[in-house]
């Protein structure tokens, strides 16, 4: 795969002043979603422990969710040779993962009270969320064992694309398996099954965990580009200077 430059410069310049608006909003979304959360009423059955799922639930939903979009990502990388869809997969790989590994680590927090146990392997959620954090460890570990940014393409998309198999069954395991973790409530049916005191707060973290996840996942994509023309130039430079000293060192 080549860089497209036209492309490269194109979201380059497209992307320059959202970083810092995107970061400022998220950090507005945090305040108001903490401070709805912290001033929402106890729940019934769970007390004050409660203020674990306005942070664990909008985590597990976009690790989910990121990997799904990689998933489709490195579909685009195998069919067109995206180099963008590819730099993509390398940028959220490193969000998705972060956000997958603070959701189990929450989720035993919740389990603990709630359950009476941090964790239990039993459970077809739990296990396939550990999964896909150690999809995302094995994308990244790709990224960084092979030298060559387009065999690393491939060999990652080939890998998240078996991973977003796993993501679909994260996302559809409690209503497959009859297991500890409580089935879907959020987007249950007819209605979500969450007081309304309860839901405001959630969808405001969810909306701060959104921004979050578009701002580090633009920040590594621009930071990602920078380094592959980098990369690029220096290689074009190496190779213009041994064109110079074998010029020099054979005259015309």
């Amino acid at each position: 795969m080549t860089l497209d430059h036209t492309l490269h410069h194109r979201f380059m310049t497209f992307t320059r002043p959202m970083a810092c608006p995107l970061a400022a909003l998220t950090a507005l979304a945090f305040v108001a979603g903490l401070f709805l959360a912290f001033n929402a009423p106890e729940d019934a059955l769970h007390g004050r422990t409660v203020l674990i799922l306005f942070i664990h639930v909008p985590l597990a939903m976009f690790a989910v969710f990121i990997y799904m979009s990689m998933a489709l990502a490195a579909a685009a990388t195998l069919a067109v040779h995206s180099v963008t869809a590819a730099v993509f997969q390398r940028a959220a790989a490193s969000v998705g993962a972060c956000f997958a590994f603070l959701c189990l680590v929450t989720g035993a927090l919740w389990g603990r009270p709630a359950w009476g146990a941090y964790w239990v392997w039993q459970d077809a959620r739990l296990v396939s969320m550990l999964i896909l954090f150690l999809m995302y460890c094995g994308s990244l570990a790709l990224w960084n064992a092979l030298d060559d940014p387009d065999v690393a393409a491939t060999a990652v998309s080939i890998l998240n694309l078996i991973g977003g198999l796993n993501a679909v069954l994260v996302k559809y395991s409690v209503d497959i398996w009859n297991t500890q973790h409580q089935k879907s409530t959020l987007f249950a049916a007819p209605r979500p099954s969450i007081d309304g005191p309860l839901f405001t707060p959630l969808i405001a973290m969810m909306a701060a965990f959104l921004l979050l996840a578009l701002t580090l996942t633009l920040v590594r994509m621009r930071a990602t580009l920078l380094a592959r023309h980098a990369r690029m130039l220096e290689i074009a430079l190496a190779g213009e200077m041994e064109e110079a000293a074998a010029a020099a060192g054979h005259p015309g």
